[in-house]
Formats: structure tokens, sequence, C-alpha cells
């Protein structure tokens, strides 16, 4: 009895772990240091304002899709610091807004990418997104493309939840975000944004929201290159 009583409570311990581990943010400081020094900045990769940079997709038996810029906005998102100490004003005043209407309950695929792959300067260390998921158990992935092209699908974890949440992710190390005999080329490219849903509940309409997507990236290979050195795009 005590051996049974003992084994629960480690099984306790372990699941409790896990959530905890779960809900833990990637510290950037930590994430492939690969050089002696880092200057890592926040930057906004896109605040979607334009909704004619991104497309949705969904699989044409699937369902109907459409986006709309929508007005508004998470109240918990802080500004950027480095922005603010330059004095930098953005217009950030509208979100994107997707809508899927399901014809019948199945396995579907719904993705928002942008008209062309947006580059990342730095060596990224972590993405983030504001994201509106309605509390559906859907599983949001992020699309980079690495330095050689080749395509990796990142989770950023589940969508049942309401109202805003930052979601995040870590890059990484075995993503190759530059070649070390070339300094004028490095960073990832953003694909976009894949909703694997879940069987039970692509039912009905579907709508998910996006907001000002970041990044934590070091930029201390770009800030350091020698300025007499020549760019290698001929």
């Amino acid at each position: 009895m005590k051996r049974v009583n003992l084994l629960i409570g480690v099984l306790i311990v372990v699941v409790a772990g896990a959530l905890v581990a779960q809900e833990t943010l990637p510290d950037p400081n930590v994430l492939g240091v690969d050089s002696a020094q880092q200057n890592l900045q926040e930057i906004s990769v896109d605040r979607f304002e334009d909704p004619g940079f991104w497309i949705p997709s969904v699989a044409a038996d699937v369902g109907v899709i459409m986006h709309r810029r929508v007005q508004g906005g998470p109240m918990d998102k802080e500004p950027i610091p480095a922005e603010v100490e330059a004095g930098i004003e953005v217009v950030d005043e509208h979100v994107i807004g997707v809508r899927t209407d399901f014809y019948r309950r199945g396995k579907a695929t719904i993705s928002l990418r942008p008209t062309r792959p947006i580059a990342v300067p730095g060596i990224v260390k972590t993405l983030s997104v504001w994201v509106v998921g309605r509390n559906f158990n859907h599983q949001l992935n992020v699309v980079v493309e690495d330095y050689y092209g080749n395509v990796n699908i990142l989770p950023m974890g589940r969508l049942n939840f309401s109202g805003w949440k930052q979601m995040h992710v870590a890059v990484p190390p075995t993503i190759i975000q530059r070649n070390p005999h070339f300094t004028t080329e490095t960073g990832l490219r953003i694909r976009g944004f894949v909703i694997d849903t879940a069987l039970e509940e692509t039912y009905g309409t579907y709508y998910v929201y996006f907001d000002d997507l970041r990044a934590v990236t070091d930029l201390f290979a770009e800030e350091s290159r020698d300025p007499d050195d020549m760019v290698d795009n001929w």
C-alpha cells in the first residue's frame, strides 16, 4: 500500500512539473548562444495593420474562409522599449480577424500567410504573437524558412483560451540562420501561420484574431560588421 502511495506521489510531482514547464516562457539570453557577445533587441515584425498583405486559405472541400481588418487590440500589450526610447510612434489600431465556415466536421488546416516571406534581421531567438483563440482546442504553429530555404514548423500552443493571449515559441539552434563564411545575410523568414484544427471542433463558424508579431533577435553580428566590408549581393 505504501508503494502504491509512493508511486501516486511521484506521478503527481511529474505531472505538476510538466504543467509548470508548459507555462515557462523561453529565455532569449540562453537560446543558441554561439558568441561571446550578444545584442538582444525586441522588434515588431508586423502589426497586422494591412489585411492586403496577408492571405488566408483552407481546403476548398473543407469550408469557406475570409479575413478582414478589425479595430482594437490587446489591452495588456506593452510598447517596445527601444521604440519608446527613440520616440518612434507607429500606427497600431487594428488587428486581423480570420473567419472559417466549415461545411462538415473533419480534419482541417487553416493558414494565414504573407504575400511574401518576411525577413527578420539578426539571429532570432524567440517569436511571439497576440492571438484570440476563442477557447477552441486547435493548435497554432508558425512557419519559418531558414538560411538555406528549408521550411520549419514551430508549435506555439493550443488556442484553448478566451480573450487575448501572447503566445511564444523559441527558435531552436538547429535552424540555421546564417553562414559563418558570409556575414551580410542573417536571420530567418516568416512564412505565416498554420492552425491544425481539432477534429471534434471543426463545425459551424470559427473566428481567430492576430496582432503584433514580434521577435527577440541578436543584432550583434550585423552591427559589428566592418563599414568597409563589401556586400555579397552581386
